[in-house]
């Protein structure tokens, strides 16, 4: 483990700092957990806290603590800390609130979080306002409340911002081995990813599991993917908020497309974090990982009493990227004669149940239904209410699917259709044999899609959002001038500011032409464009009827295939953002866009073009030449060189649309934001 938090984590002594009920609690805990080190109570009236001797000094204790619990309000929090740091403790969890998450409301608040970071120095520290941790693995804790989990030999972690949601997450019934629950509350010093790569050290962690409100250093989350592609530990990630500042850009499409937490899911993609998006999903993912691992596929089997069933998990994995492949001929003739002529065979399959109670013939046909082409092969088993109904005639289930696992050596759930329907006891059996017990069809499908999210490698480092500023709108001529010269391919154009000079200026340049306002943002909506026009008193009349004098007259691109919106967005919290999207009057329409974080590779790019529903008609549609994705990729290329290049200042660029030719990718319209 990391060696400035591995004392902190795994201590031999810790010192509780503080008095009142939650000390004490901290004292209560430890003793129930089993932790065998040494505990010592610091309060400067008390004799004793939880039948143990106190000192009255941190300079009175027998040596420098591992850890310490320090329970005092905020002001003294900083002197604790500073004395702590001075011993040579080896990390403390500060527990009072009022710092930086409360400036808003208190003006001392910024200035006191920082005066807490000086005393503590290289010292470790979670929090302020957090409850510490709990490690199951080896019965430390430094925790001030009740928790739900028990000690175990091996298992996954949990980082969360938010102590409630951590308490919340150790009383789980759902048999999810849990090896250390860590709350890093502000992340004054200790951030969420430092905390997740010294935790992934431990050898006995399976996987990682990250609550996020905020990244924050975004740096040390692209080492945490780093660690843990080379360790082979997967994450996944809960993320909660929304970008305000993305949000509030509405200038453009790509503000809008690119809005709420896009940045965030584009940043967990690049990093090959699986995203899920509730407690119940999380859980989940987290088993299905400690039991299998990644999944090699996302290639399912589902095999159940009942048609309702079978019908249900079709239905429950419809949108998501997992699929039930057609059975196999080694499948068909295996469960043929398994199950024999009556029922119908398919994939997810009806078993019926005339094979009830006999495990045996039960074992068999599960069997015939794994298939090392299949990632995982879930069971679908509803248990009956073990205070109303007697469960032994579902003895069978268990035995089987140990046994089917055990024979074929596949990967293998047990889902119940809700969460309720799979007891904790039951779950723990099949949990110690080696198959994963999945509460709730829909969790189940949601952890098998996160769990097959491949692994991101080899991406450049992340281009840093710059410092906010307040920008101008860049005329529309000298925004396609900047991003020529980066290689983005424009219309021939000419400006004009009269009526008189546009009429000329198209005469000259040859019919048809587009005529366009300059210095409006929306124009199609402002009545400012106007397309394929043939003559001068064309152009005369359209000038006359916009809201501007001033206009840009170009060339009529003709021969498009498809049109497409090549935007960027500065995201404060997770760099600039590459949108693309259909584009024109699709943009709207269609809500068709993919995000990436720049810089991109062409894997990304590639990948994000084909993912869009426009693709169809990129790729040639029902006999449509098809767009030139060469020129297209450049046109992404000039757009994202530029954003590199001149990031400091930057705050959006959007091409809406880029038109998509069999032989050419041209910028029709070209909008930017930045402060020069």
């Amino acid at each position: 483990m990391n060696t400035k938090l591995s004392r902190l984590f795994s201590p031999r002594s810790i010192a509780v700092i503080g008095g009142g009920a939650w000390c004490a609690n901290v004292i209560d805990q430890s003793r129930r957990m089993g932790f065998e080190g040494e505990i010592w109570p610091v309060h400067p009236k008390a004799d004793e806290i939880g039948g143990l001797a106190v000192y009255r000094r941190i300079e009175d204790l027998p040596s420098a603590p591992d850890a310490c619990f320090v329970g005092v309000n905020r002001f003294v929090t900083i002197e604790a800390v500073r004395l702590l740091s001075e011993r040579g403790a080896g990390g403390a969890v500060c527990f009072a609130s009022g710092f930086r998450e409360a400036a808003a409301e208190d003006n001392e608040g910024a200035d006191l979080q920082q005066q807490l970071l000086n005393a503590a120095g290289d010292m470790p520290i979670l929090g302020p306002n957090c409850y510490g941790f709990v490690n199951y693995l080896d019965g430390a804790l430094l925790w001030p409340d009740q928790h739900g989990g028990t000690r175990c030999d091996r298992g996954v972690a949990i980082v969360t911002q938010s102590s409630n949601i951590a308490i919340n997450m150790t009383m789980q019934k759902r048999g999810v081995p849990v090896a250390y629950v860590v709350t890093a509350g502000n992340q004054a010093q200790s951030g969420t990813a430092h905390i997740g790569e010294a935790l992934l050290d431990d050898p006995r962690v399976t996987a990682l599991g990250l609550h996020i409100e905020g990244f924050g250093d975004l740096r040390a989350f692209e080492a945490l993917a780093t660690k843990a592609r080379d360790l082979g530990k997967p994450i996944v990630a809960l993320k909660v908020g929304r970008s305000e500042q993305a949000q509030a850009a509405t200038v453009s499409h790509t503000a809008s497309l690119a809005g709420g937490d896009a940045g965030a899911g584009a940043l967990l993609s690049r990093l090959g974090i699986s995203r899920v998006g509730s407690i119940p999903e999380f859980m989940e993912t987290l088993k299905l990982l400690h039991v299998v691992g990644r999944l090699p596929s996302n290639r399912l089997a589902s095999i159940s009493c009942s048609g309702g069933e079978a019908s249900l998990a079709a239905d429950t994995a419809h949108g998501r990227s997992v699929t039930f492949p057609p059975l196999n001929d080694r499948q068909k003739a295996d469960l043929r004669t398994a199950l024999g002529p009556m029922v119908a065979l398919s994939n997810p399959l009806d078993y019926h149940t005339y094979i009830w109670r006999d495990t045996g013939a039960m074992t068999r046909a599960w069997s015939a239904m794994m298939d090392p082409d299949i990632a995982l092969t879930m069971l679908v088993v509803d248990f009956p209410r073990e205070d109303r109904c007697d469960p032994s005639d579902w003895e069978c289930t268990i035995e089987a699917a140990i046994n089917a696992k055990q024979q074929t050596g596949t990967n293998v759930a047990v889902v119940a259709t809700m969460p309720e329907l799979l007891p904790e006891g039951v779950a723990e059996r099949l949990m110690a044999a080696g198959v994963v017990p999945l509460m709730g069809l829909g969790e189940a499908l949601a952890a098998c899609e996160a769990a097959v999210m491949p692994t991101a490698g080899g991406a450049p480092p992340l281009c840093l959002p710059t410092e906010t500023i307040s920008p101008e709108l860049i005329p529309e001529a000298e925004a396609k001038s900047r991003l020529a010269w980066y290689g983005l391919r424009t219309p021939q154009f000419r400006r004009a500011r009269s009526t008189g000079e546009a009429r000329a200026a198209a005469v000259d340049m040859g019919f048809p032409v587009v005529l366009k306002g300059e210095g409006i943002a929306h124009k199609t909506e402002a009545g400012a464009v106007a397309l394929n026009l043939q003559s001068g008193q064309e152009v005369s009349d359209r000038a006359a009827a916009m809201p501007t004098d001033h206009f840009l007259i170009e060339e009529m691109v003709t021969g498009v295939v498809a049109e497409l919106l090549i935007g960027v967005v500065k995201d404060p919290a997770h760099g600039f953002v590459l949108t693309l999207a259909a584009g024109g009057t699709l943009t709207e329409l269609m809500k068709d866009s993919a995000n990436i974080l720049l810089p991109a590779t062409d894997e990304m790019i590639e990948s994000a073009l084909d993912n869009l529903r426009l693709a169809r008609l990129l790729n040639g549609y029902r006999g449509a030449p098809p767009a030139d994705r060469g020129a297209i990729l450049k046109a992404i290329r000039a757009v994202e060189a530029y954003v590199l290049a001149n990031a400091e200042g930057l705050e959006e660029i959007e091409i809406n649309p880029l038109l998509c030719t069999a032989t050419d990718a041209v910028a029709a319209d070209a909008l930017m934001r930045r402060k020069d």
